[in-house]
């Protein structure tokens, strides 16, 4: 068993609501959050409704907690219930600052919990008189702003559906995901920043519109409220609200109606419409804040993210605890490498929430925090990849000694977690602390028998849970079915590549999809990118399986500094790196150097598109790639004929 690098103290197991909850549950745990688990997915229906009045959710409970079906996802949770997701998110009455936002040109704003409510109530009032009802579906091309979540708020307000893409999106990207809802409003801003550039929407909106006939009318905000809006044939944001009533009625839903929906990736066809339920994630959002990362009422929440990413959906229901939540727009290292810890320093941040691929990036780049004030931050969340054992080190050497640092990992398909931190566990590098409470997570063989401790297999979920989509939009069940549930008989085949550790935490070793497969010896790729990514020379990897002589080769692709070139001494070096670090199997028959690696707009490197290129595949949809023109120099390669 390896040393931790972080243990939490008695006395934080003691303040901690995860300690408060075992209490309220009278159930005796001495602090360890394996036997709290177990207990959780043992009694799924006495957690789940004790944990709605811990958390103290508006609405009517009802009586019934889970409505079972033989069906995985045909089981319902609270199937009585009603409620409304704003209402819960609102429910707080203060002059106090409900959200902060920071672009990285410098322009700042704020919104008090009072008129952020009145904002919603006012957008909510004028929603209705357009006549959009429950379950129609508005659409939002948005930066990461205070206006798109009170346009957010005012939809779930009156049962709208919700569908945000963030402003770097191509048109076609827009267009595949937005046109497959049929949205009757669009919700824009002018324009937006990243890295240095001003970038006007407007003119991509017109083009949208005319790929999507359903959309009857346009709301505009101004990204900085000191410059006017000039506009022809769209209606001004803030004139709108000026104008409205106020609606202060809260009419509550049933539990899974839906509230917003969400795109897969999309990279190797069209984005399947992930739809969720407002019941849904407001309950599992709730314990996640509170119960994982101790998150509570006044305390100040930041993530960076786009309102492409579900991290978006997430940090919004931060504001149901209380909390305070920061928006940033922009590049993360723009103007400068330390723009988002100064931003925390400045707020005096509780909770950081970043990707993996942010930490790599200040790791890569030798950068310490010595100069900064971090001592507000209690947790920094970290997730979109898996975070390797150096980076947790790292952390804790050049960011924060004592700070709880929690690997999560979940997804857009539940729009929160499965594994994450506790306060009851110990911090390993590399690892994950556990499960999340009240799902019911498992590591299977591929003949469905769980793994032992260092064995790798597929992540699932064995019982149903909230936080499942209720649907897939425009979906008849078959993608739904597909997508979860053909590997194993009515059991959530999640797609991760998994390793169960000896502290009860967990290691993500890649996707399933992408999971290589030499000699039928099944490796993740995380594995070769742990090794890879600590060389000096090189920035980036990038790892795929090619089908070759009936057999599958490993090909990796690599970025280096100042673009240096790979002669046989450094990728001798590679090779024998990853050889003594991992095995002979894991060693790529082929290292090539490119100038680019292909991402999605969230950071994720996109491994079976680079698959597709190199086998000679048709690539369908290339608008989630956030730099598609990389693409390029992966085609037709000399090196792998």
């Amino acid at each position: 068993m390896n040393t931790p690098l972080w243990k939490p103290n008695n006395q934080k197991k003691e303040d901690s609501l995860l300690k408060d909850f075992s209490k309220f549950i009278n159930l005796k745990t001495s602090n360890n959050f394996k036997d709290l688990w177990k207990w959780s997915v043992e009694n799924p229906e006495i957690f789940w409704s004790k944990f709605w009045d811990y958390s103290k959710i508006i609405g009517d409970k009802g009586r019934k907690i889970i409505l079972k079906d033989k069906v995985f996802n045909k089981t319902k949770f609270f199937p009585d219930s009603k409620l409304n997701y704003s209402e819960n998110i609102l429910k707080k009455r203060s002059d106090l600052n409900a959200i902060g936002f920071l672009s990285e040109s410098g322009y700042e704003e704020n919104i008090t919990w009072n008129d952020l409510y009145k904002k919603v109530c006012k957008l909510s009032a004028y929603l209705k008189t357009l006549n959009l009802k429950k379950g129609d579906r508005v659409a939002a091309y948005v930066p990461n702003k205070i206006e798109s979540i009170i346009s957010f708020l005012a939809c779930a307000k009156n049962g709208i559906i919700w569908s945000s893409c963030s402003p770097d999106f191509g048109i076609q990207g827009v267009v595949d995901r937005f046109k497959q809802i049929e949205p009757k409003i669009l919700i824009t801003s002018d324009h937006y920043f990243y890295n240095g550039k001003r970038i006007d929407i407007l003119e991509k909106v017109n083009k949208v519109l005319e790929e999507i006939p359903s959309i009857n009318e346009v709301l505009v905000f101004s990204y900085n409220k000191k410059e006017k809006l000039n506009l022809d044939n769209f209606k001004d944001f803030d004139e709108v609200l000026n104008k409205s009533e106020l609606d202060e009625t809260f009419e509550r839903f049933e539990f899974n109606h839906p509230i917003y929906i969400l795109y897969s990736s999309g990279t190797t066809g069209k984005p399947k419409c992930i739809t969720h339920g407002a019941g849904n994630v407001l309950i599992e959002h709730n314990k996640e804040f509170m119960l994982h990362c101790d998150i509570r009422d006044n305390e100040k929440l930041f993530y960076y993210t786009t309102t492409g990413w579900m991290m978006w959906n997430w940090l919004v229901g931060g504001l149901a605890t209380g909390s305070t939540i920061y928006l940033f727009d922009g590049a993360p290292v723009y103007p400068k490498i330390d723009v988002l810890l100064e931003y925390c320093q400045n707020k005096k941040i509780n909770l950081f929430g970043v990707s993996a691929k942010y930490i790599d990036h200040l790791k890569n780049e030798n950068f310490n925090a010595k100069n900064l004030d971090l001592s507000s931050i209690k947790i920094i969340t970290s997730t979109g990849s898996p975070l390797v054992a150096e980076s947790f080190e790292y952390v804790y050497n050049n960011l924060k000694k004592d700070v709880h640092l929690a690997s999560i990992a979940g997804g857009t398909d539940l729009v929160g977690c499965l594994v994450l931190g506790n306060l009851f566990s110990n911090v390993y590098k590399g690892e994950i602390q556990g499960q999340s409470l009240g799902i019911d997570v498992d590591v299977f063989t591929d003949n469905g028998k769980s793994t032992k401790d260092n064995e790798k297999g597929e992540l699932v979920v064995k019982q149903p849970f909230p936080s499942m989509p209720v649907k897939f939009w425009g979906d008849d069940g078959k993608k739904y079915h597909e997508a979860y549930f053909t590997k194993f008989q009515n059991i959530w085949n999640h797609g991760d590549f998994i390793e169960r550790t000896s502290n009860n935490g967990f290691i993500v070793r890649g996707r399933s999809d992408a999971t290589l497969n030499p000699g039928g010896v099944r490796i993740g790729t995380s594995e070769i990118y742990q090794q890879v990514e600590n060389i000096d020379f090189i920035t980036e990897g990038l790892v795929v399986g090619q089908d070759y002589n009936d057999d599958v080769r490993i090909i990796l692709f690599v970025t280096t500094k100042n673009n240096e070139d790979l002669d046989d001494k450094k990728i001798k070096l590679i090779k024998t790196r990853i050889r003594k670090n991992c095995s002979p199997k894991h060693v790529p028959a082929i290292i090539i150097r490119v100038p680019e690696i292909p991402k999605t707009k969230s950071g994720k490197i996109v491994e079976l598109a680079v698959k597709k290129v190199i086998d000679g595949e048709e690539l369908n949809n290339k608008e989630a790639i956030a730099n598609p023109d990389s693409l390029k120099y992966f085609k037709d390669l000399r090196e792998l004929k």
